[in-house]
């Protein structure tokens, strides 16, 4: 049985690709575009914004991975102010991930929006030795964790924290 993902924490741009319109309440924006498929969606938005205020300069970085977006995202926050919003598109995985540390450098949900181009490639934390493993999979299906090298069951979690589905052992460990 799959639970109505309305009740879990799995951000629906985490499962069908997505593409909102710009979050124009803002006054400053930070857009990050991870991939080369994530860039039409970034220049759109910063059509939009520019749109709607004519006098924006939105900070643009069209990054590789959710690694060069997070030192972005950094440097970003850094100086920003009220009224500064994140716009981020790019693979679920990486936007989770870069997500995860906005949240850490204390961006809140209302400031971020996201805009998915892959769902499919997931990063899955191993509840039992706490490795991540990135796999192409569904929810519900399961993965041998990089770490254990136990069969995990991709659960219908998403931790904000650390922006990674939760995986666990699909059967009990057997005795030594």
């Amino acid at each position: 049985m799959t639970p109505d993902l309305e009740l879990t924490s799995v951000p629906a741009w985490a499962v069908e690709p997505t593409c909102p319109t710009a979050d124009l309440t803002g006054r400053r924006w930070t857009v990050l575009a991870v991939g080369t498929d994530a860039a039409a969606i970034a220049a759109r938005w910063v059509d939009e914004i520019r749109a709607a205020h004519p006098d924006a300069r939105p900070r643009v970085h069209q990054v590789a991975d959710a690694e060069a977006a997070c030192a972005a995202l950094e440097a970003d926050l850094h100086d920003a102010q009220v009224g500064w919003r994140l716009l981020l598109a790019g693979p679920a995985h990486a936007c989770l991930r870069v997500r995860a540390r906005a949240f850490e450098l204390g961006a809140a949900d209302d400031e971020i929006t996201v805009a998915s181009t892959e769902v499919t490639t997931r990063e899955i934390y191993c509840a039992h030795c706490r490795i991540t493993t990135t796999a192409a999979t569904g929810l519900s299906e399961e993965i041998t964790c990089t770490g254990c090298a136990r069969r995990l069951f991709v659960y219908y979690h998403v931790s904000r924290r650390i922006g990674a589905h939760l995986g666990f052992a699909t059967t009990a460990d057997a005795t030594p």
